[in-house]
């Protein structure tokens, strides 16, 4: 197996690259995420962590009941079990968020 993976050859969805760890004999997944403008997934939650990296835009992620605003630079840990969901806000988007399993597991809360 190759030790480097292009980003380029990765699974895409429409607002971000796929890294299945269980594709790559790795024990984390992640996200690589490149939202617009008032756009990013509905409630869910995982039996696991979740911790995002916001590298560009800002970002109001709603973590149970608290809405938190998070920037470039910030690093939001979400408990395992906890539903969360984001909206990007302004022009430009983009985090990491990895998932420490080598499968993610997603259980959507609403449509």
């Amino acid at each position: 197996m190759t030790p480097v993976i292009k980003v380029a050859d990765l699974p895409k969805g429409e607002n971000s690259e796929i890294f299945n760890g269980h594709e790559h004999a790795a024990p984390v997944s992640l996200f690589l995420s490149h939202h617009r403008p008032d756009t990013g997934p509905s409630l869910h939650r995982h039996d696991y962590e979740e911790v995002f990296i916001v590298e560009e835009g800002d970002v109001l992620f709603t973590l149970g009941d608290e809405e938190i605003e998070a920037g470039p630079g910030d690093i939001v840990v979400v408990p395992a079990g906890a539903p969360h969901k984001f909206v990007s806000r302004g022009a430009t988007h983009r985090h990491i968020s990895i998932h420490p399993v080598p499968r993610m597991e997603t259980e959507w809360m609403e449509g």
